[in-house]
């Protein structure tokens, strides 16, 4: 097993399968998009399944679009010619993790937006860390993104940085429940799961601890 599929393994608990989504996710990292024929190619059998695993955690995204490029909007099928593409942010945390053997976000993020020319890249890190926080299931209002710009000092930037955070793969649109965006008057939008990983293992082992005798 790589750095990476380390990395990954002590966040995901699929066994084998986290493995060979390492192995597609470094593929994908050098060029951006990689073909179901590529990816069957290498991981044989698992090709559906670990297709399915990079898409629930937000590693890996289909290009084809029923209507936008939302991630809601998104159709995944298993034939040949079909491409898949990784998010910028992604890329960054696949790297780094294939050297280190660690996924960090924080640093992914704060070198993401640098390079992006975001004058306050220093600040994103904690940005999108508030922003988890506050989420539920993964979403948040246009209202809770203003707030938590506001408490760190970026409240004259909003705009920008949801472009920005939506450009990067830090979050996408949620617009598929037109519903619930009608009830909260104002756009939604769902951060990227795997932002989280270590968040969400931190509080799993917290309540095994909490429950044990």
């Amino acid at each position: 097993m790589n750095r990476l599929g380390k990395a990954l393994s002590k966040l995901l608990s699929y066994g084998e399968l986290t493995d060979r989504l390492a192995q597609v996710l470094t593929l994908a990292s050098r060029r951006g998009r990689v073909a179901y024929y590529e990816v069957e190619r290498m991981v044989k059998d698992d090709a559906e399944d670990v297709l399915l695993l990079g898409n629930e955690w937000g590693l890996i995204f289909p290009v084809r679009t029923l209507k936008s490029a939302a991630w809601e909007d998104r159709l995944l099928l298993f034939e040949p010619r079909e491409e898949y593409e990784i998010p910028n942010i992604i890329r960054y945390l696949v790297e780094e993790a294939k050297i280190t053997g660690h996924w960090n976000p924080e640093y992914a993020i704060a070198k993401l937006f640098r390079d992006m020319g975001e004058p306050d890249w220093e600040q994103i890190p904690e940005l999108v860390k508030e922003l988890g926080q506050q989420a539920k299931n993964y979403k948040i209002t246009a209202i809770q993104i203003k707030e938590a710009c506001s408490k760190l000092a970026l409240g004259n930037r909003v705009d920008a940085l949801i472009a920005e955070l939506k450009a990067s793969g830090v979050m996408s649109p949620k617009l598929g429940s037109l519903a619930e965006v009608s009830r909260a008057g104002i756009p939604i939008y769902e951060l990227n799961p795997s932002l989280f990983l270590q968040s969400m293992k931190m509080q799993t082992q917290d309540h095994s601890y909490s429950g044990s005798t």
